[in-house]
């Protein structure tokens, strides 16, 4: 098979979720099948630069670069409305094109598969960037209809997608997401642990959350809970928000500053790639109290450093979790505040957890999702 990849979610200067879904996915892939060709494609004016750059550990296992020369934001926008041909850019050999970023443009080479991880923008429409919005509401009913397979990370999303687009039933494949246990394991060593968190200000022992800084996220009931949590101790764990500030997060802002949290809650906007994982592996917990995810990396990736995981039984997240975490009611801040007493009180049940959590992430991994999405190409291929 030639397999070509739309390489929109890799080359950004800070991947987000979509972008490491698909890099354990298609690193797993050309693994496990290096027989096959594959080819990375994007659009980019000039020479293509730092965005080219970011493909190189796919150039250098044998995947064939190609550069559309046009803004990518550009043609996105106008291919949304006109049917502007892919293909005029990227030639037409390839058998199989993927697009893991929901939405298919017009005129593709090959049979399609696309990628739709959760609905969130029609269940919380309120929590959803407007353009993004936009571009979801215009495009994807099209996009999936274009699509002649359409990929999903849970059961969860797959039962989300049908209950708006039931017409794409026969369409749906799950597979699920993976944790790279080389990038996040256990890191038991103290000094790393404390040259860490020194590093990012932290002094104390300290509850994590590790994600974008956005309203599904719920974390401004968190810092709530966290208020009451603190309440009446002479000493607590600070609570650490860790990630990059998404749009809406005022209203967090607002409400640490009126709590008089600026000292408790410390927010760390950017984590070195080579610390995340000890800073994952120090904390007392990790927090995840989410109302809506497509699947829910993060958690997952905790659980394979062994951290014990405090999450929410909403949307994807019991599927991923399974009975390996603690699970609280994300609306019910009293429920979460309680959920913090335990995990601070009970060394035994932090190292049941800390247990439990290894074991779970371990039936997560990329070369099986890999398998999985090979085999839902050779369905498309007609194999």
């Amino acid at each position: 098979m030639k397999i070509a990849f739309d390489a929109l979610p890799l080359i950004s200067e800070r991947m987000t979720g979509i972008g490491y879904c698909q890099a354990g996915q298609i690193q797993a892939l050309m693994a496990l099948h290096p027989e096959e060709q594959y080819i990375m494609q994007f659009f980019a004016t000039g020479d293509g630069g730092e965005k080219r750059k970011r493909l190189t550990r796919y150039e250098e296992a044998r995947a064939e670069i190609r550069q559309g020369k046009c803004s990518g934001y550009l043609y996105r926008l106008l291919s949304n409305f006109l049917p502007i041909p892919y293909n005029k850019f990227f030639g037409n050999d390839a058998d199989i094109t993927h697009f893991f970023n929901y939405i298919v443009p017009p005129k593709v080479s090959g049979k399609t598969i696309v990628t739709v991880h959760d609905m969130v923008y029609k269940a919380f429409p309120e929590t959803v960037r407007g353009r993004t919005r936009y571009m979801l509401e215009t495009g994807l009913k099209r996009s999936m209809k274009r699509a002649d397979l359409i990929v999903t990370d849970s059961q969860f999303s797959k039962s989300e997608i049908l209950k708006y687009f039931p017409q794409c039933e026969e369409k749906l494949r799950v597979v699920p997401c993976g944790v790279d246990r080389t990038r996040f394991h256990p890191v038991d060593n103290p000094v790393r642990i404390e040259e860490t968190t020194k590093s990012l200000g932290i002094d104390r022992e300290y509850f994590l959350y590790l994600g974008t800084l956005e309203p599904r996220k719920n974390l401004r009931r968190l810092a709530v809970a966290y208020n009451e949590f603190r309440k009446g101790k002479a000493e607590y764990p600070c609570l650490v928000l860790a990630g990059g500030k998404g749009w809406l997060n005022e209203d967090l802002m607002k409400t640490i500053k009126d709590l008089d949290l600026e000292s408790d809650i410390k927010i760390v906007s950017y984590v070195p790639e080579e610390h995340i994982c000890t800073l994952m592996s120090g904390a007392l917990a990790f927090v995840f109290p989410s109302i809506y995810e497509g699947f829910g990396m993060p958690p997952l990736e905790a659980m394979a450093c062994g951290v014990p995981v405090l999450t929410t039984h909403t949307a994807s997240l019991p599927e991923v979790v399974g009975d390996s975490a603690l699970i609280c009611d994300p609306y019910n801040i009293e429920q979460i505040c309680d959920c913090l007493e335990k995990l601070y009180r009970e060394s035994n049940l932090r190292r049941d957890l800390s247990a439990a959590s290894l074991k779970r992430a371990r039936m997560f991994s990329w070369e099986n999702a890999a398998a999985i999405l090979y085999d839902v190409y050779k369905e498309a291929l007609g194999g």
